[in-house]
């Protein structure tokens, strides 16, 4: 029998200048491995049991960044990857899993850049990244892993009418 895939939330934030916010994530994570020069990545986080995907994208965004304030604008289906080939512990929270299944949604930063801090632990969960920047949402499918690329060229397809500036 094949694992199940890991339900999953994915952040697309923009900023008023339509650029999203990635992290360089600097340590791997079980089957969630970096490669050099591949380290950066929009923020994204499990669903827990019982959650609603807008909640979880609310807090994931704020456990991985620290942004509260960010107003919603659209959202993707459901979309999947393949974890790479994993030798470690089989207790490690992900190796019970394939993949992960994810929806992403498309926020805007409404409140002050001094919100981002990916550094400080919250809800008892490590730090993912040691620095942020904005990016343009066309660039960050070459700055992932391989195993994610498809994923994030979908959504720079989607949500790109939310990577042009507001008027």
């Amino acid at each position: 029998m094949q694992k199940p895939y890991r339900p999953n939330v994915g952040v697309a934030l923009f900023n008023a200048a339509g650029r999203v916010l990635i992290g360089r994530r600097f340590r791997d994570d079980g089957p969630e491995i970096i490669l050099p020069g591949l380290e950066w990545q929009m923020p994204q986080g499990g669903i827990d049991a019982d959650e609603n995907p807008r909640d979880a994208v609310m807090r994931e965004l704020w456990e991985e960044t620290g942004v509260k304030n960010a107003d919603y604008l659209g959202e993707t289906g459901w979309l999947t990857y393949e974890f790479p080939p994993y030798s470690g512990p089989p207790s490690h929270r992900l190796a019970q899993f394939r993949g992960q299944r994810q929806k992403w949604f498309a926020l805007r930063l409404t409140g002050s850049e001094h919100e981002i801090d990916p550094l400080t632990t919250r809800n008892d969960q490590p730090p993912e990244f040691d620095q942020w920047r904005w990016e343009r949402l066309d660039r960050v499918a070459d700055l992932v892993v391989p195993f994610r690329r498809d994923v994030y060229l979908a959504v720079a397809r989607q949500f790109s009418e939310f990577a042009i500036a507001p008027d």
